[in-house]
Parts: structure tokens; sequence; C-alpha cells
């Protein structure tokens, strides 16, 4: 039975929550090529590979994510007792990912960063914008802030309050076209599209618009790029209310016409011990509002 020693598991511990060399070998401080060789060693002992190196980046493998399951309540509970013991919240350190939409990154994330860098300013906080989803599995990111769910195993989500969007359009756009009555009345070709035009298209449908993909003439992956099309009177799409409700630009064009957003904050099972994951997590529940 092979039993590895703790400083390899700590080192390969380390990597796999910071995603690179450098940054684990800070946080224990240790020399790069130092960690290199215990990462490498416990590679040998257990005659598997848990790392593969993408860009600039390591990524764990299939065995490496199992190991981390198992490893990561251990290597964490070592930083907690570490923690407590200093009975300062100014000492924790480490680096912390977050993965939001571009518009949820853009409007709502800054002062939530804010106050979580005033209560913890030893982290290091990263926020990626993208509206794909990030792979937690592949340690893409530690956090995420999504509008579904998590429905793959090995993941853990908090749904936070629910938000609301409505169809926004500029007052420029009502001055040259009206307000059309209902969904079915928007001239053609008037919305603006996001992404996958027939899957958009079809929920659409569903809500009494008279659309199909080949209508959506202006079509962006970045909702931030549909914002400023909307209000340059280009269109009209749907936003969250606070995002955009108090732009003086911009008017609902059915203000009764609400579409239920929910708001989820995922992370990976075997990240839930950390404590600075933890904390990043409870403060951003708490900002948002959990529901």
């Amino acid at each position: 039975m092979i039993t590895p020693d703790w400083n390899l598991l700590r080192a390969f511990h380390a990597t796999a929550t910071h995603g690179s060399l450098s940054a684990a070998a800070r946080a224990l401080r240790l020399t790069q090529p130092t960690l290199s060789r215990q990462v490498q060693a416990l590679e040998e002992d257990l005659g598997v590979a848990l790392f593969e190196r993408i860009g600039k980046r390591l990524v764990l493998t299939e065995t490496g994510r199992a190991l981390l399951d198992h490893v990561g309540p251990m290597g964490e509970a070592a930083q907690a007792v570490a923690l407590a013991a200093s009975g300062r919240l100014q000492d924790m350190t480490g680096r912390v990912r977050i993965s939001a939409s571009d518009t949820v990154a853009t409007f709502l994330m800054p002062p939530l960063l804010e106050t979580i860098h005033a209560a913890a300013p030893g982290l290091v906080l990263e926020l990626w914008s993208q509206n794909s989803l990030s792979d937690l599995h592949r340690m893409e990111a530690d956090i995420a802030l999504r509008h579904a769910a998590p429905d793959r195993p090995g993941l853990s989500g908090r749904q936070l309050r629910g938000s609301r969007a409505r169809f926004y359009t500029s007052r420029d756009w009502i001055a040259r076209h009206g307000t059309p009555a209902t969904p079915a009345d928007l001239p053609p070709a008037a919305l603006l599209g996001f992404d996958d035009a027939e899957r958009l298209a079809g929920y659409l449908t569903g809500l009494g618009f008279q659309i199909a993909a080949e209508d959506f003439r202006l079509v962006s992956n970045s909702s931030l790029v549909v914002l400023e099309m909307v209000r340059r009177g280009m269109g009209v799409a749907p936003f969250l209310d606070e995002i955009v409700a108090d732009d003086p630009r911009l008017v609902p064009l059915w203000p009764d016409l609400a579409i239920p957003v929910p708001l989820w904050l995922v992370s990976h099972e075997g990240l839930q011990a950390s404590p600075r994951i933890r904390l990043v997590l409870d403060m951003l529940a708490e900002g948002l509002g959990a529901a």
C-alpha cells in the first residue's frame, strides 16, 4: 500500500487550488523548482499523471480531480487551523478565481470585490468575465455565478435571490417606431440576438414573440455590446432590471412582461472546506442575497 508523504500531498493540493506552480510556491514559501520536484515525486509514487499543462496553466487530470476530493479537506483543515491560531482574517492568503457573465461582472461584482478585499486584503481575487460556463472540474474557476443550478456530479450550488429581466429599448427607438402594444407587434428585425439564435428564438416564441432565428440581424456573444447597441437606438433586448433600470436612456417596453432569472453560486465540492473559498462564497451570498 502506497502512503504518500504529507509534504508531497500538500504540494499537490497547493498547486491544484492555486492553479500554477509559481503561485503555490509563494503560498507554501518554497522555491518553484522544489515544489515542482515534490509534485513530480507524488506522480511517480502513485504512477499517474495529476496535471496537464494548457497554455501557462496547470489543469487537473481526471485522476487529479479525484485525488483533490480526498486531499482537499486535509489541506484546507490545516489552513483553517493556522488561520484560527492567528486569529486574524487579514492573514488569509491565496487566490480565488470567480467567473460571471459580462453584465454581472461589470455591474454587480466590483462593489462586492471591494468589500471582500477590505475584509481579507491578503487574498488575490480574480474576476473572469465570460458568458460561457466555466469548467469548475478543470479548475477554470473556483466559484461561478450562474443562472442555472449545478447539473454535474461534484459541484455544489447555493441559490441566491431571484432577478427579473425585461425588454428594454432606447427613447430614440420609441420616438422612431412608437411603442408596440405586444411582443407580436415588434417591427421585423427589431430584436437583438445573443449567442445561440435558434435557442433564443424558441424561448422568445414561448413569450409571444413572432420570431425565427434568421430574424436576428444584429447578434453578439457579449451582452455589453448588445446593451450599447440598445442604447444607440438599434433595437430591443432583455436585460436584468438591476443593471439597466436606472439608465435614463432606456425604457421597458412591456413592464408587466418580467422574465424570472435565477442566480446561483456554484463551486467544486473538493474546495468547500477551504477557508478562503468559504469566506468568498459567504460574502458573495450575503452581498447578492441568499434565497
